[in-house]
């Protein structure tokens, strides 16, 4: 997508803004959120177990809400944007396991944009795709707002 001006953003409203590109999900990622997180369940961080017992050791539904800001980089540039803010989240819901090894790709729908605070606030429905598998990973709204 071009880039756009802030205030012409309530223009997108209702609008696809992009589809991120492939990101493997590896051990090394879900053992790193593990330790930042002390989320050590051993279907994340104990391979031989989770193989033997459910399949393979599938990644947090955390770290995969945690990845749409890595994702979402580019799919809508705004032009004269000084900084953004994280303004929270709405209706987080992980739909399906993302599995060690599997990939996953941002899916991005502009649903709301309103000045706030001298900025644009905007809500985006953001799906986490998981490669082959028909439901999405994560489905959740987020809230953010930029400043021009």
């Amino acid at each position: 997508m071009n880039p756009v001006e802030i205030k012409d953003l309530p223009g997108l409203v209702g609008q696809e803004v992009g589809v991120s590109d492939w990101l493997e999900i590896s051990q090394e990622r879900v053992n790193q959120f593990a330790e930042a997180t002390g989320d050590h369940q051993w279907i994340h961080v104990d391979v031989e177990r989770a193989t033997k017992e459910i399949g393979g050791p599938i990644a947090h539904g955390y770290l995969t809400l945690s990845l749409i800001p890595f994702l979402s980089q580019g799919l809508l540039p705004i032009k004269g944007v000084t900084r953004g803010i994280n303004y929270g989240s709405d209706k987080v819901r992980f739909t399906n396991m993302v599995r060690v090894g599997s990939r996953v790709r941002l899916r991005q729908k502009l649903i709301g944009a309103e000045p706030k605070s001298g900025g644009m606030q905007l809500k985006n429905e953001c799906t986490i795709e998981i490669e082959g598998q028909e439901r999405p990973a994560c489905v959740a709204e987020t809230i953010s707002v930029v400043y021009g």
